[in-house]
């Protein structure tokens, strides 16, 4: 099938190019060839390039002005470097231009072609990345919800049908997983949007205290009350309150809590009257209510009252195409608190985020970004920048894939290479040298894993 991505090479030997344009024409690219820096300079201002695998020396010039002149031209241009024996520091300053990778000839063509098959791939990454942050203005703009998961678009819809109803709102999912933003989108949405957002941890508070904050006080109430005390309830009048954790309310609590859902009224500890309040109320749990409520640790009839309506929030692993926009967009966020220019992730760094099981869920992934803005060298992330726990999780799930499976050796050799080559971004010297093996026969380990992948159908 013919491939969509534009290909340029830049070759002063007629014979090697004729070899090269032969094996990536099987891979399905349509490639054009050029012998002088003049001509793929000609060519670069004729059609858009998608990967440029250039000599960096030729007849009228050296690549290095060819590369700086391309990613000029289009900085979205990925650039293989070929250099001569004698030209390494060459192609040590073409790395520095923003070339994707470099080889010394002589260099097998399909060990080439093989790479330019990754670049491709890196580009439309890059692409669906780039994608992704248009797609973030409109998603921040409309709920304040980010991704693009089937169960986020349905939690999206759920959130635009009820916003404006005054039913209680039960939240439920794991730990981490955003339960407060879509309270929060709940709120945004509705005719309460000008009124005060009010969120409490009950887990966050000692039980003597969560009363007096939830219901406030009047003076005299207990020995250091001195003066009244309007509580949460009270400070959201006309708004949201969002109540996280509410499975961990003590008993006691709960039937007061089920007073002012009922009947719409407060009374501070110590008060002898209540006090009307106008208050959406949004609870969230990573607890089972309905189990608890069989065991008799949370009170049935406060379960029904709160969950009229039931929105879940699945764990981020069940919605790995919310990763890279979640990531994308904290990234944003942090880059710009950090007053730092980072474009985005590298193409290891987006499959390392991907490969991982999040079991801290969003949160964890905000961390691993927050962190990766601080330790970022480049305007890309790579995947030194992340986590370690990242790299270890990939190991650890190898090894036990592996068992499970029951892997032969031979697999779980290609395996342990893949890892390697994500842990390292791809970079093969590296790669080898961690692997005790001559790069050349880590290149053919590549061609030979290349030439072993399934054609596309049709």
């Amino acid at each position: 099938m013919p491939h969509a991505t534009p290909l340029l090479l830049v070759e002063a030997d007629e014979a090697l190019a004729q070899v090269f344009l032969s094996v990536v024409a099987k891979r399905g690219y349509q490639a054009r060839w050029v012998a002088t820096v003049a001509g793929a300079k000609a060519a670069l201002e004729e059609q858009d390039v998608g990967v440029l695998v250039t000599d960096l020396v030729l007849p009228d010039g050296d690549g290095l002005q060819l590369i700086e002149h391309a990613k000029k031209n289009d900085p979205r241009t990925l650039v293989i470097a070929v250099a001569s024996v004698g030209t390494i520091p060459l192609a040590v300053q073409a790395m520095r231009l923003g070339a994707y990778d470099f080889f010394t000839k002589p260099v097998e063509p399909e060990v080439i072609a093989a790479t330019v098959e990754r670049a491709t791939e890196a580009r439309r990454l890059r692409a669906e990345v780039a994608q992704l942050r248009g797609e973030l203005q409109s998603t921040r703009a409309t709920m304040g919800l980010v991704g693009k998961s089937q169960a986020l678009a349905d939690i999206v819809a759920l959130v635009q049908r009820v916003a404006d109803s005054p039913a209680a709102v039960l939240v439920t999912g794991p730990t981490g997983s955003g339960k407060e933003r879509v309270a929060r989108a709940l709120h945004e949405a509705s005719r309460r949007q000008d009124g005060p957002f009010v969120a409490v941890n009950a887990a966050s508070l000692p039980e003597h205290l969560l009363e007096s904050e939830l219901f406030g006080y009047v003076r005299g109430a207990f020995t250091d009350a001195k003066s009244d005390k309007k509580g949460l309830f009270e400070e959201a009048d006309g708004g949201t309150l969002f109540l996280d954790e509410i499975g961990d309310f003590p008993l006691h609590l709960q039937a007061k809590l089920l007073r002012v859902l009922q009947d719409h009224e407060v009374r501070p500890v110590g008060a002898t009257r209540g006090r009307v309040v106008d208050v959406r109320i949004v609870a969230a749990t990573h607890h089972d209510l309905r189990q608890a409520a069989k065991e008799k640790r949370f009170r049935e009839d406060l379960f029904y009252r709160l969950a009229v309506i039931e929105v879940h929030v699945p764990p981020l692993r069940d919605r790995p195409e919310d990763i890279l926009p979640l990531a994308e967009f904290f990234l944003d966020r942090a880059a710009r608190r950090a007053r730092r220019e980072i474009s985005g992730f590298s193409e290891a760094a987006a499959r390392r985020l991907l490969a991982h099981a999040w079991p801290g869920n969003v949160r964890e992934l905000e961390n691993a970004v927050e962190r990766a803005v601080a330790f970022a060298r480049e305007r890309y992330v790579s995947p030194d920048d992340l986590p370690p726990s990242l790299t270890e999780q990939a190991a650890v799930d190898l090894f036990a894939i592996a068992a499970e499976r029951l892997m032969t050796l031979d697999e779980l050799e290609r395996g342990y290479v893949r890892h390697v080559l994500e842990r390292l971004g791809h970079n093969k010297v590296r790669a080898a040298a961690a692997l005790g093996i001559h790069r050349r026969t880590l290149q053919r380990w590549l061609v030979e894993e290349a030439a072993e992948e399934p054609e596309p159908d049709g």
